[in-house]
C-alpha cells in the first residue's frame, strides 16, 4: 500500500494540490464516491465501471448480490468513462446525484446501468425523470472526482472496465458469480488469519 500512496501522491502533486490527502481513503472511503454496504468493512470491493459498457452492465449486478451476501463487504463504485462522452456525462450526472440525492442515486444508477447499448443525452435525461432526480445537472466536482478515478485507474493499472479490487487483488473484466464469491470468501479467510 505503500507503493500505491507514493504513486499517488506523486500524482497528485502535478496536480497541484495544496495538502497531501489521504491517498488510501481517496481509494476506499471518498464521500464523493459512491458506495454501499458495511459501514465498517472487513472488505472492501473497489468497481471501475462504465454505463456504456455491457460488461460492466452484466457484472453489476453480480457485485451488489455479494454486498447483500456478505454484510461486512462495502461496494466503492467508481465511475471510469473510457467509452466515449456520454460516458463521461452520464457518470457526471450519477455523481452529482450521489451528492446531492444521495437517497434516489441507486435508483439512477440501476436505470443507467440497465440501458442497453449507448447512453446519448435523451436516454440520461430519461433515466433521470424515471428517478426523480430530473433536476441535478452536473457540476464541476462531478468532473473533478472523474478525473481522480481517472488518476487511480491509471495508478492500479486499469485498462477497461469493469475492473474490481477485491481487497488488494484486481480483477480485470467480469468474471462468473462463483469466482467472485470464491475470491471475497479468501480474502476474507485472509483477514481472519491476521
Amino acid at each position: 500500500m505503500r507503493i500505491l500512496a507514493t504513486l499517488l501522491l506523486f500524482c497528485f502533486s502535478t496536480l497541484s494540490l495544496a495538502a497531501e490527502p489521504d491517498l488510501e481513503n481517496l481509494l476506499w472511503n471518498d464521500p464523493d464516491t459512491p458506495a454501499m454496504g458495511a459501514e465498517k468493512p472487513r472488505l472492501t470491493l473497489v468497481s471501475f465501471t462504465d454505463y456504456n459498457c455491457p460488461y460492466c452492465k452484466q457484472f453489476d449486478p453480480e457485485l451488489e448480490k455479494i454486498v447483500q451476501k456478505f454484510p461486512d463487504v462495502k461496494l466503492v463504485v467508481k465511475l471510469l468513462p473510457f467509452r466515449s462522452e456520454s460516458s463521461a456525462n452520464s457518470a457526471r450526472i450519477a455523481l452529482t446525484a450521489w451528492r446531492q440525492q444521495p437517497q434516489q442515486y441507486w435508483d439512477l444508477h440501476h436505470r443507467l446501468m440497465s440501458k442497453k447499448g449507448y447512453h446519448d443525452d435523451a436516454s440520461i435525461l430519461a433515466a433521470q425523470q424515471k428517478t426523480g432526480t430530473a433536476a441535478i445537472k452536473a457540476d464541476e466536482k462531478s468532473g473533478e472526482t472523474l478525473q481522480m478515478n481517472l488518476i487511480l485507474a491509471q495508478v492500479l493499472g486499469v485498462q477497461g472496465t469493469p475492473a474490481t479490487l477485491v481487497g488488494k487483488t484486481m480483477v480485470p473484466g467480469a468474471i462468473p458469480y462463483d469466482d467472485l464469491e470464491a475470491l471475497v470468501k479468501e480474502e476474507l479467510a485472509k483477514q481472519d488469519a491476521q
